[in-house]
């Protein structure tokens, strides 16, 4: 959860929420049966380059998070929770029981493109205290490594998996928590909802729209991880709930060299840093720290508890650190953490919501609030939707895929981060910014009607997204031109733009931290 690789929106469930919870939550409107689109050359291939802001919400409204209570009705503590409700350790995401059809016949499905953040996992190991009161373990799974000869297949390999101890004539502690766990690792209960999520999606995508088939085919769905290992670990077991029968079967997942990974992102990019730098995390712009200093009395509580040094930089810069220590133990229903020396001086449930409403509202600010993070996610995020847009041109009939080797490919699935979701919904400049939690999910629709003319639909945790960007707004059969118009003039295409965006010292808009 590192803001240079990492963040949210939600759900329409079978009651939809009222447009009061909506705006607290961070999702679009529910999907509503769709009626007949604009005629396709009614497209605004000229949406302008600026950035608008979101909708006012308690989310990030600074008086809220430092004086309210709770978290807005949010959960933090199950991966079971209603299906139309914000919830922290498993997003809402597109399944049958929430899912609308098109009620035109005249549409008819095209493309499809998915990208969700991992589901839930164990702490970073530097998001854990320096001395943590009880052990973490996760000897009921295996996290498999090893190789075997492929094209043409050799001898047979072993199904070897990590198998986490300490050593007695070690005379080292290890960082953070004891046990058998990794920090991060995808935990059992993050394994099964990663199975969950593909059954979900093989439900509405196949069993109720036949738009994919029963059975697996590489050319026709494809899967995408990032070099972090716990997005294949997600993808694993995705896979077959998607496709049972894959199971324990070889299946190819795409990835790019890390050095250039677009999809987590690692690609360099230090225009972007540099602005994420000047108002966000880390940063003194005034903005940014008039909620550190409004919240300095719980650091002063929790750094007592903890035994984290109130001059460590890394975890008083934002609230990230505690956001991920707290909320990954109530994920996985362990005990608030208690000081080593007084076992009765605890973090209370009050003081850890504070936290969570905090982290939310940093994402808000990060992502959406400030203007400046337009250019920061476009410079950062660019070459990824340079990609999807070269994938919708390609499933319209308009040049080879983002992919050489999948041209055929009409369903792609990217398993990536909150960084990724986060920067993706600044570019898509959504009208209600949230942290996306674990499995958190943007699907791209691409439909043709009357013989030519291409349509989008783009879900937000199986709701409808809206921008706040006129040009977009509703993202709900928009006509395809539109947005390839305005990602096109963002990042060009095949992202043409991005490298001099990463290098050029550029600032679209006047305001604090923009140099």
């Amino acid at each position: 959860m590192r803001y240079s690789q990492s963040t949210p929106s939600l759900f329409a469930g079978i009651s939809y929420l009222s447009a009061t919870v909506q705006a607290q939550t961070g999702y679009g409107s529910p999907p509503s049966p769709t009626t007949a689109a604009p005629s396709c050359k009614g497209a605004n291939t000229t949406a302008e380059l600026i950035w608008y802001p979101p909708v006012k919400s308690d989310v990030d409204t600074l008086s809220t998070v430092i004086n309210g209570s709770g978290i807005y009705g949010f959960v933090f503590n199950s991966s079971q929770a209603p299906l139309n409700t914000y919830n922290w350790c498993n997003m809402p995401h597109t399944n049958p029981a929430t899912y609308t059809k098109v009620n035109d016949s005249s549409y008819k499905l095209e493309y499809v493109e998915v990208i969700h953040r991992h589901h839930k996992r164990t702490p970073y190991a530097a998001n854990t205290f320096p001395v943590e009161s009880y052990a973490w373990e996760c000897s009921d799974e295996g996290l498999f490594f090893g190789g075997k000869p492929l094209n043409p297949y050799g001898n047979s390999s072993a199904s070897t998996y990590w198998e986490v101890y300490t050593s007695p004539s070690n005379p080292l502690v290890p960082e953070g928590f004891n046990g058998t766990c990794q920090f991060p690792q995808i935990t059992r209960g993050g394994l099964d909802d990663s199975h969950q999520h593909g059954v979900d999606l093989k439900a509405v995508y196949s069993n109720m729209l036949g738009f994919i088939p029963e059975q697996y085919n590489a050319n026709v769905t494809s899967y995408r991880v990032t070099n972090n290992v716990i997005t294949s670990q997600v993808a694993s077991m995705l896979i077959a709930g998607m496709y049972p029968s894959r199971a324990n079967q070889d299946t190819p997942l795409l990835i790019q060299p890390d050095s250039i990974d677009s999809l987590e992102p690692a690609y360099t990019c230090s225009v972007a840093s540099a602005l994420y730098g000047s108002y966000g995390s880390g940063s003194t712009a005034p903005a940014w720290l008039a909620h550190l200093n409004a919240s300095a009395s719980l650091y002063a509580t929790l750094d007592r508890l903890s035994g984290v040094n109130p001059n460590a930089t890394d975890w008083h810069m934002s609230w990230d650190h505690y956001f991920d220590n707290l909320s990954a133990r109530l994920c996985h229903a362990k005990a608030l953490p208690c000081n080593i020396a007084n076992k009765t001086d605890c973090v209370t449930m009050a003081e850890a919501d504070e936290v969570f409403r905090l982290g939310e509202y940093e994402y808000s600010f990060i992502y959406r609030d400030s203007n400046q993070s337009l250019p920061a996610s476009v410079a950062s995020y660019g070459i990824w939707v340079a990609e999807l847009a070269q994938n919708l041109r390609h499933a319209m009939g308009q040049g080879n895929s983002s992919v050489t080797s999948g041209n055929s490919i009409r369903y792609r699935h990217n398993v990536a981060h909150d960084g990724s979701i986060s920067r993706l919904l600044a570019i898509l400049q959504i009208e209600h910014m949230v942290w996306p939690g674990m499995g958190a999910e943007v699907i791209f629709e691409l439909y043709q009607k009357d013989g030519g003319c291409y349509f989008l639909r783009v879900l937000w945790g199986g709701q409808i997204m809206v921008s706040s960007h006129p040009a977009l707004g509703r993202l709900d059969m928009l006509p395809v031109e539109t947005l390839l118009g305005y990602l096109d003039g963002l990042v060009g295409v095949g992202g043409s733009k991005v490298p001099g965006l990463c290098k050029t010292p550029e600032c679209a808009f006047d305001g604090e931290g923009c140099k």
